[in-house]
């Protein structure tokens, strides 16, 4: 099926529309749900607010989308990439990401809770305010990343690099940094939650 180039409100679940090209394209409280989106690649595109849970996204390439306050619930996101795309205050529950690549982009306010992200190059990634909780997060590299007021709780960040991170409200304390790189001002950011007075 082609999708049309601007939706609002419209529901396109369970439609099959595997290894389409879309560019410039925008829809706006749409459904995708249980839509079959595999191989995808989506330029420029906007996708606010639209549903796309138990979507199958497998191989799906997206190259400065859109998807602010879009669901990805219980969604097959494997192998998929995207790149310097706005995720801000995406919902991320349930759902395959195994391969996921992020290259650049804002997913500030994202809901990324319990999942296991290890490996990933997250370094210049913009996390503000990020819902990365109970997740792992071994090996991932968070260099230059600004996760300024990210929720950490009991995620686990063994072998992960927060160098040069922003880490501004990061309550590290609260979770298993054993391993992980940290430069001085991550040292100290782990130091105040702590306790420790850093002069």
């Amino acid at each position: 099926m082609d999708l049309p180039r601007e939706a609002e409100d419209a529901s396109f679940a369970g439609i099959e529309a595997d290894d389409e090209e879309l560019e410039g394209h925008r829809f706006v409280r749409c459904s995708f749900r249980g839509a079959s989106l595999d191989s995808i690649r989506t330029t420029n595109c906007t996708f606010e607010a639209c549903d796309f849970s138990n979507a199958q996204l497998n191989g799906s390439e997206h190259d400065g989308s859109d998807f602010a306050n879009s669901t990805f619930e219980n969604t097959n996101l494997f192998g998929a990439s995207f790149v310097e795309c706005r995720l801000l205050g995406a919902t991320f529950l349930g759902g395959v990401l195994t391969g996921l690549s992020i290259t650049g982009g804002d997913l500030s306010y994202v809901l990324l809770r319990g999942h296991d992200l290890s490996g990933l190059d997250l370094t210049g990634v913009k996390l503000r305010e990020a819902d990365l909780s109970e997740s792992m997060l071994k090996g991932v590299d968070l260099r230059r990343a600004d996760l300024t007021n990210a929720r950490l709780r009991n995620a686990v960040l063994d072998g992960a690099d927060l160098r040069d991170a922003i880490l501004d409200g990061v309550a590290l304390n609260e979770a298993d940094i054993r391993g992980s790189l940290l430069d001085l001002a991550g040292a100290a950011q782990l130091a105040r939650g702590l306790g420790a007075e850093v002069s």
